[in-house]
């Protein structure tokens, strides 16, 4: 149980880098701005026309007698909203990293740095372009996963009971680890490590995962904190890779905001 208030630790520290270093956090708020704008215009449109799109979807119910036909189609207007919230959710780190590629690879570079006993940091040595596209591709093949699980919660979220009680949690936890995975993609693929072995690396410490991914996920629910969180949530991944990799961190007792007696 140890590694979920390590996980959880790694988000603070990240948040009180950032803090520390106001213009890389000034940097960072600009993608994740651009991608809130273009997730509520979706939204938006979702909860205008969600309703005029379930009833396109389901002519079968037309004649149902009053009440059932508003609420069958409200439940799933309700569900169809739900299930959009969770993947915007799923999926604005991976729209957001991509949007703001060479910022939050700047930033993850200078914690790196910062971090690091010899006060280097590891270089991938690829052009912007091939980064750009690696990021692509392993964020569409992260989406395919992440809808995957969408789908099966939403399919689930129908069985009485477990579906109002179980399947949020059971949400919640896969939306942690797929935020840790994009995250920790940024320090990861610098270092070379590939996806399969990401997920690997992931898997093996779940709870470390969960502990950051998870809190995260959760606030992120909250409207416009995605935003504010996200050069923080790259700061503090970047530690969670060096911690997954086994890597030294100078000023370990400071990182993991221990106290530290004063001269």
């Amino acid at each position: 149980m140890r590694d979920l208030g390590v996980g959880f630790g790694r988000l603070l520290s990240g948040q009180r880098w950032v803090a520390r270093h106001g213009r890389q956090y000034g940097i960072g708020l600009l993608p994740g701005l651009i991608t809130l704008v273009l997730y509520a215009a979706a939204l938006f449109a979702l909860a205008v026309w969600g309703e005029d799109a379930v009833t396109w979807a389901t002519p079968f119910a037309d004649g149902w007698a009053s009440p059932w036909l508003g609420l069958f189609r409200g439940f799933l207007t309700a569900v169809l909203f739900a299930l959009a919230l969770l993947l915007a959710v799923l999926t604005f780190t991976a729209v957001t990293l991509v949007v703001g590629q060479p910022f939050y690879e700047s930033l993850s570079e200078t914690v790196d740095r910062d971090v690091s006993p010899d006060g280097t940091a590891p270089q991938s040595g690829l052009p912007l372009h091939r980064e750009l596209w690696i990021s692509i591709r392993d964020s569409a093949r992260i989406l395919v996963r992440a809808m995957v699980w969408g789908v099966l919660l939403f399919a689930l979220g129908f069985v009485p009971f477990v579906g109002q009680t179980v399947v949020p949690v059971i949400g919640f936890f896969v939306t942690g680890f797929f935020l840790t995975e994009e995250l920790t993609a940024i320090a990861l693929q610098r270092r070379g490590v590939e996806l399969r072995e990401r997920l690997a690396l992931l898997r093996s410490r779940k709870l470390l995962v969960w502990g950051f991914g998870t809190p995260l996920g959760l606030a992120f629910l909250v409207p416009f904190v995605a935003v504010f969180l996200m050069p923080g949530a790259v700061a503090g991944a970047t530690l969670l890779a060096r911690d997954l990799l086994g890597e030294e961190t100078a000023g370990e007792r400071e990182t993991e905001g221990e106290q530290v007696t004063p001269a």
